[in-house]
C-alpha cells in the first residue's frame, strides 16, 4: 500500500466516524499522522506526501470545515423529551375550603411526543452531520489540488530555470568557439580586436573591422599587388569570412543577454508560487521547500470509464447531495409526526392545614391528584405546508445531484483530455528534442570544419530550447490532469513512472 492510498484512507472513514468520539478520531488520525512520518523519514528530503499531510494538519479554512462538522455533529444528541413544566402557586393568605385551608397550588407536566419522533430527529441531524462531513472531505480534497498544482508548478519552473542555464553554458562554449574561429580568421595581428570581441566591449564590430582593413591594405601595396589584381581578390574572402565571425560572436552575445532574462524572470515568478505553496501549509512565506531534481512522465493505469466510474461512486458532493436528501426525507417524516397529538402526564399536588370549625379541628390532609393532557393539532394546513416544504427540497436535491454528476462528467473529460494531450505532445516533444540534438551536432561538426552555418547552429539551438521546455510543460499537464482527477474521485489513481 503507497503512501498516497493510506493518507487518502485517513480521511474516508464518514460512517464509523460519526459512531466514535472526537477524543477517538484524534488518537486514529494521531497514530496514522505517526506512522505515514516514521515511514517517509526513511529519506532526508520531503516528499509530497509529507507536505499533504502538513497542510491537512495545519491549514486553517480545513480545521475551519472539520469544526463546523463537529458542530454539526452535536446536534444528534440534541434531540430528547421537552423539559417537564413545574407550576408553582402560592397564596399570602391560605384559601379556606372544606379540606381545610390551602396553602399552595403545585402541578408538575411531562409531554411525550408521537412514538417514533425523537428517532427521527436523531435520524435528520445525522444526515445533516454526514453532509457536512461530506463538505468537508470536499475541502480537503479541493486543498490537496491546491498544494498538488502548486507543487508540479515549482518543478516546472525549477527545470525550466536548469534547461535555461543549461542552454546558457552551450551559448558560452558558442561564443568561445565563434572567438577562436575569428582568432585564426584574423591572424595574429588582429589579436587586439580579438580582446575586445573576448571582453564583449561594445565597439567591438567596429574595431575587428579596422584590423581587417588595415590587414587588406598591407597585402594592396606589396609587390604582388603592384603586377595584378589578384591580391584585392585575395583579401576579401579573409575580410568576409572574419566579418562573419564578429557577427556570429554579436548574434551569440544577443541571445545569451535574451536568456539571461529569461532566466531573471522564472525566478521572479517562482517566487509567489514558492509563497502560495507555503501559505497552504499554515507556515512562514520563506520557509524551505525541498524540491525533487527532475520531473519525469508518468503513466495512468486505470481506463478511462474506470476514472469517471471512481468519481461517480467517490465524489464527495454527490455524497453530500445523497446526505442532505435522506435529511430531507426525514424531515417530512418529522412533519407527518408532528400532526400527530402529544401526551402529557403529570400530578398536581394541594397541600392544606387544618382549620378549627364549631371547636374541632377539621381537614387538613393533603390531596395528590394525576393528570393527564393530550394536544390537539387540529389546524393541519401549516403541518401540510411542513411536508410539502420537505418534498420540493428533496426534488431539488435530486436535481442538483443530477446536475453535479452532469458537471463532473464535463470536468472528467477535460482533464483526460488534458492527460491525453499531454501523452502525445510528451512523446511528440521528446522525438523533436532528439532529433534537434542530432542536427546540432552535425551543424557542430561542419562549424569546426569550415566554421559555415553558424546561423543554422544558432536557430538550432534556440529550437532544442522551445522542445525542451514544451517538453516540461507538458509533463507539468499530465501531473495537473493527474492531480485534477484525483481531486474529482477524492481518491489516488494508479500510475507509473
Amino acid at each position: 500500500m503507497t503512501i498516497r492510498t493510506i493518507f487518502n484512507l485517513g480521511f474516508r472513514i464518514s460512517d464509523f466516524r460519526l459512531r466514535i468520539s472526537d477524543f477517538g478520531f484524534r488518537i486514529i488520525v494521531s497514530l496514522l499522522t505517526s506512522y505515514l512520518l516514521l515511514f517517509t523519514s526513511q529519506g532526508n528530503a520531503q516528499t509530497l506526501d509529507d507536505y499533504l499531510i502538513q497542510a491537512a494538519e495545519n491549514n486553517p479554512g480545513l480545521k475551519a470545515s472539520y469544526a463546523r462538522y463537529e458542530a454539526a455533529l452535536e446536534r444528534t444528541n440534541q434531540p430528547g423529551l421537552p423539559d417537564p413544566e413545574l407550576q408553582a402557586g402560592i397564596f399570602f393568605r391560605p384559601m379556606e375550603r372544606f379540606m381545610g385551608n390551602q396553602q399552595a397550588d403545585l402541578r408538575l407536566m411531562q409531554m411525550f411526543p408521537w412514538f417514533g419522533m425523537i428517532g427521527t430527529q436523531k435520524e435528520e441531524a445525522k444526515h445533516m452531520a454526514q453532509a457536512q462531513y461530506q463538505l468537508f472531505l470536499e475541502e480537503k480534497t479541493q486543498l490537496m489540488y491546491q498544494v498538488k498544482s502548486t507543487w508540479y508548478e515549482m518543478i516546472r519552473l525549477q527545470e525550466e530555470i536548469r534547461i535555461s542555464k543549461e542552454n546558457l553554458e552551450f551559448l558560452q562554449k558558442y561564443e568561445r568557439l565563434a572567438l577562436i574561429k575569428y582568432q585564426a580568421a584574423t591572424g595574429s595581428s588582429t589579436g587586439a580586436p580579438a580582446q575586445a570581441m573576448a571582453s564583449g566591449s561594445g565597439n567591438s564590430a567596429s574595431s575587428g573591422s579596422s584590423g581587417m582593413a588595415s590587414m587588406g591594405g598591407q597585402s594592396t601595396s606589396s609587390p604582388a599587388s603592384q603586377g595584378s589584381g589578384a591580391p584585392s581578390s585575395m583579401a576579401s574572402p579573409a575580410m568576409a569570412s572574419s566579418g562573419s565571425t564578429m557577427s556570429d560572436i554579436l548574434q551569440i552575445r544577443i541571445s545569451m543577454k535574451e536568456l539571461e532574462n529569461t532566466i531573471e524572470q522564472q525566478r521572479a515568478d517562482l517566487e509567489p508560487i514558492q509563497i502560495k505553496f507555503n501559505q497552504l501549509l499554515n507556515r512562514e512565506i520563506r520557509s524551505e521547500i525541498a524540491l525533487p531534481a527532475s520531473f519525469q512522465p508518468i503513466r495512468l493505469e486505470a481506463g478511462k470509464m474506470e476514472v469517471l466510474d471512481s468519481i461517480q461512486s467517490n465524489n464527495p458532493m454527490l455524497a453530500m447531495y445523497d446526505s442532505e436528501l435522506a435529511a430531507y426525507k426525514q424531515q417530512a417524516r418529522m412533519a407527518k409526526i408532528d400532526g400527530r397529538p402529544m401526551f402529557g402526564a403529570g400530578v398536581n399536588y394541594m397541600p392544606f392545614t387544618a382549620r378549627e370549625e364549631s371547636g374541632m379541628m377539621m381537614g387538613g390532609k393533603d390531596m395528590v391528584m394525576p393528570m393527564v393532557s393530550l394536544s390537539l393539532p387540529i389546524y393541519r394546513k401549516k403541518i401540510n405546508s411542513r411536508v410539502k416544504e420537505a418534498e420540493l427540497l428533496q426534488e431539488a436535491t435530486l436535481l442538483e445531484k443530477d446536475k453535479a454528476k452532469n458537471l463532473l462528467a464535463m470536468e472528467w473529460a477535460n482533464a483526460y483530455r488534458d492527460w491525453e494531450n499531454a501523452e502525445r505532445k510528451i512523446k511528440l516533444y521528446g522525438e523533436q528534442r532528439d532529433l534537434t540534438n542530432q542536427n546540432l551536432n552535425l551543424l557542430i561538426t561542419s562549424f569546426s570544419a569550415n566554421g559555415e552555418d553558424f546561423e543554422e547552429i544558432l536557430r538550432a539551438q534556440q529550437q532544442l530550447l522551445n522542445y525542451q521546455l514544451q517538453e516540461i510543460n507538458a509533463i507539468n499537464l499530465q501531473h495537473q490532469s493527474l492531480a485534477k482527477l484525483e481531486m474529482l474521485s477524492s481518491s489516488s489513481l494508479p500510475f507509473n513512472q
